[in-house]
Parts: structure tokens; C-alpha cells; sequence
């Protein structure tokens, strides 16, 4: 019954594929109806030659100290003297009070597990969105009492922490030239339980969260476009009073040599 679940859950993917074709076409979504169908019909990982390697374990093992380095912290006595200034001044922290209606409760998780999108990959424990969906419904209560003393204890379970890092190539790079460790980008794929988790935390406490309006990164329905459009603006404004405007743009990545 499992696996008949599962495979319903496969063709229901390949349904909703077509149906995002289609919905893309009718809006005359050009990006959106692209993007579908390179995912579907195109292969880009057609990358056989990193650094100079061409053996899958060299090019594995570069990879791993390629991401080790980037995510390891610039400074480990900075780091190490910040998380004891948190843990010190902790224990006297007192937030705001906790509401009945920020508590997570069984509906909300329910809500949040029939919402994730199918077809993801899998996380460090081979658990996927449809194991939670297709299982049975006392998962959401057995997860919503779990979500709940995670709260209560302030404490976040090891599995949550944990991921693993796919490199996927960039597109314009993959065969314009010799690729390198540089030329990927690294997805981390995180627990299922953690983002259902980090989803309860965004739906009870949203109010808490702000950013500031000149920040286009990294926000919901905001990309490039709203930047560049905000910048014509600005040059607009400027060139209509009789000035001229200068732009400096900074492309800032890590310089892994210091």
C-alpha cells in the first residue's frame, strides 16, 4: 500500500508538471514556462573534468574541502569569544510571553506537512515529503508535541542540524570552460522534520521577523528585477534634476587564500 502510495505520488508529480506548462503558457509566463521545462527536458550535469580530475573520487574529495573551507568561520577566536558572549547573557534573556496562538498545535502542522512540494530530494536520513504525507495522520500530533518541547526546553535536536551539500554547476560556466570547485554551487539539503519545523516558526511568529525595505535578496516574491527597477529609478530622479548619476557595483565573494 506503501509503495502503490508512492508510486501515485510520482505520476501526481508528473501531472502537476504539466499543469505548471500549462498554467505558464496561459499567463504568458515566459520565465516560469522555461525554467519547467529545462528542469524536465534539459540535462546540464554533463560536467566530467573538475581541477584537472576526472575520477569521481578525486573530484568528490575536492569538492568536500572546497565546501569544508567555505563554510568554516573566517575568524574561530572571533567566533568562539561571540558564542560565549550569547550563552553568557542567555540565561538572563526574557523575551516577550508565549500567546496561546503562537503555540504550534496539531491543524498547523497538518496544514504545513500536506503543503510540501513533492519530488524533492531526500534528507540525510532518506526521509522525503511524502513519507510524512502518506503516513499515518498521527505523525502531525506526534510531531506537534515534539515541536512544542522544543520550545518549551529551548532545545533543537542534533538531526535538525544536519545536511548534506549537493554541488550543482552553473549553468553558463558548465561549458564555456575547464570547470573548478569554484564554478559550484553548493544546496544544502536539510532534515524534512527541520523545515517543517522552521515553517510552524515562520506561520506563529512572521510578526517578529522584519527586514529593511533596500534589502532584495533573499525575501519572498523580491529578486533582481525589483532591484534594478528601484535603481532606474533613483538614476531617473537624479537625471531629471539636472545631475548625473555614478553607479559602482561589487561582486564580493570569499578570497580562500587568506
Amino acid at each position: 500500500m506503501y509503495r502503490k502510495k508512492l508510486n501515485e505520488s510520482d505520476q501526481q508529480t508528473n501531472k502537476s508538471y504539466t499543469n505548471d506548462l500549462h498554467e505558464a503558457l496561459l499567463k504568458k509566463d515566459g520565465t516560469t514556462f522555461w525554467r519547467c521545462w529545462r528542469s524536465k527536458f534539459e540535462c546540464n550535469s554533463k560536467c566530467k573534468q573538475v581541477e584537472g580530475c576526472v575520477d569521481d573520487n578525486n573530484i568528490a574529495n575536492k569538492l568536500v574541502d572546497h565546501f569544508k573551507n567555505i563554510f568554516t568561520c573566517n575568524d574561530e577566536k572571533r567566533a568562539a569569544g561571540l558564542k560565549a558572549e550569547y550563552l553568557s547573557s542567555r540565561p538572563n534573556y526574557c523575551g516577550s510571553p508565549i500567546k496561546d496562538s503562537y503555540k504550534f498545535d496539531t491543524e498547523l502542522v497538518s496544514t504545513i506537512v500536506g503543503n510540501l512540494k513533492h519530488g524533492k530530494a531526500v534528507d540525510i536520513d532518506g526521509l522525503s515529503a511524502e513519507h510524512l504525507q502518506y503516513s499515518h495522520p498521527s505523525i502531525c500530533v506526534i510531531l506537534s508535541k515534539l515541536f512544542r518541547m522544543i520550545m518549551l526546553c529551548s532545545i533543537i535536536p542534533i538531526g535538525f542540524t544536519r545536511s548534506y551539500i549537493v554541488p550543482i554547476p552553473k549553468p553558463k560556466d558548465l561549458y564555456s570552460k575547464p570547470l573548478t570547485c569554484d564554478d559550484f554551487r553548493g544546496i544544502a539539503m536539510s532534515s524534512v522534520l527541520a523545515k517543517v519545523f522552521e515553517h510552524c516558526i515562520l506561520d506563529r511568529f512572521a510578526s517578529f521577523f522584519s527586514t529593511s525595505f533596500n534589502q532584495f535578496g533573499f525575501k519572498k516574491g523580491i529578486g533582481c528585477n525589483h532591484a534594478i527597477r528601484s535603481v532606474r529609478n533613483i538614476v531617473d530622479s537624479f537625471n531629471r534634476g539636472g545631475s548625473t548619476g555614478s553607479l559602482c557595483a561589487i561582486d564580493v565573494s570569499r578570497d580562500l587564500t587568506d
